[in-house]
């Protein structure tokens, strides 16, 4: 997709976005997958968002297995449409999906290039004959530093509006139950590599809708805009990495000391027969 700022790239395998490059000036905003650091540029998660308890879970009874944020990723998607600032994918549960996900499903993603931002829709449809329950997430990477002569200590995260939060902690993936103490009365979020030292940053029900990286020695900066979303994970290597996630969800990962049937799990979702569920976040280049 291309208008007369941005050039954007997606692929059909896991109908994922691979490239935002902002053409005034060549600068590549989107993280280009070294595999050697981390493969993927910006991920769909779904059915489920984060890791299930040893890789599996329960559902009627009888026990599925999947890996962290599920296959949508892994699979190749259909183009429904395209057009020059347009794009839509579709995925349709088959054979294989059942065997680790026992409900059938339509899922969309769609891309729309708009001057300066990509619109991400996401739509998932129940075409089973009974109710399914799922999670979806987002999980795109960005390029930190974007220029070169800075480091990502260079950046920061800023939040729209002061937030006091807690934040939830990880072990091997998992939740655990208790929080930690993150944001109080504040809006900026200093990058170091320690920051993800135990894993990603997980924070629920922000009284923000966006999220703005942003450097503080050069005028560059993307802003993530998420307010259908539950949920946000910030994430990059605890070694340290050129690059941050700024994920917008809605589902979470299985509580490493709670066992619970997949419909019960947190922040899970459901859909009745033939009903959809839709959502959207923003991807702006400031």
């Amino acid at each position: 997709m291309e208008n007369q700022w941005l050039k954007v790239s997606t692929k059909a395998e896991g109908a994922e976005l691979t490239s935002i490059l902002l053409k005034k000036d060549n600068t590549e905003y989107l993280w280009q997958g070294d595999p050697k650091i981390w493969g993927r540029h910006a991920p769909i998660l779904f059915p489920i968002v984060g890791r299930l308890k040893e890789n599996r879970c329960t559902i009627d009874g009888k026990e599925y297995h999947m890996t962290q944020h599920g296959f949508a990723r892994d699979m190749t998607f259909d183009i429904l449409e395209e057009s020059e600032e347009h794009i839509l994918y579709q995925l349709t549960s088959n054979e294989d999906t059942l065997k680790h996900y026992p409900y059938r499903f339509q899922l969309r993603v769609e891309y729309i290039l708009k001057e300066k931002s990509i619109i991400i829709k996401y739509s998932v449809k129940n075409i089973d004959d009974q109710k399914i329950y799922f999670s979806i997430g987002a999980h795109p990477g960005f390029n930190c530093p974007l220029l070169e002569g800075e480091s990502m200590e260079d950046y920061v995260l800023e939040f729209e509006k002061e937030e006091v939060l807690d934040k939830m902690c990880l072990d091997n993936g998992l939740i655990l139950e208790e929080k930690q103490p993150f944001l109080n009365h504040e809006k900026t979020i200093s990058l170091t590599k320690d920051l993800f030292i135990n894993d990603a940053l997980i924070v629920e029900n922000t009284a923000s809708k966006s999220i703005t990286l942003k450097s503080t020695k050069s005028n560059k900066s993307v802003c993530v805009t998420f307010d259908e979303f539950r949920y946000l994970g910030i994430w990059s290597k605890p070694e340290g990495a050129p690059f941050v996630c700024i994920e917008p969800w809605l589902g979470i990962a299985d509580y490493k000391d709670k066992t619970v049937d997949f419909k019960d799990k947190a922040g899970i979702l459901s859909l009745d027969p033939e009903e959809e569920s839709q959502c959207s976040y923003i991807i702006s280049i400031e």
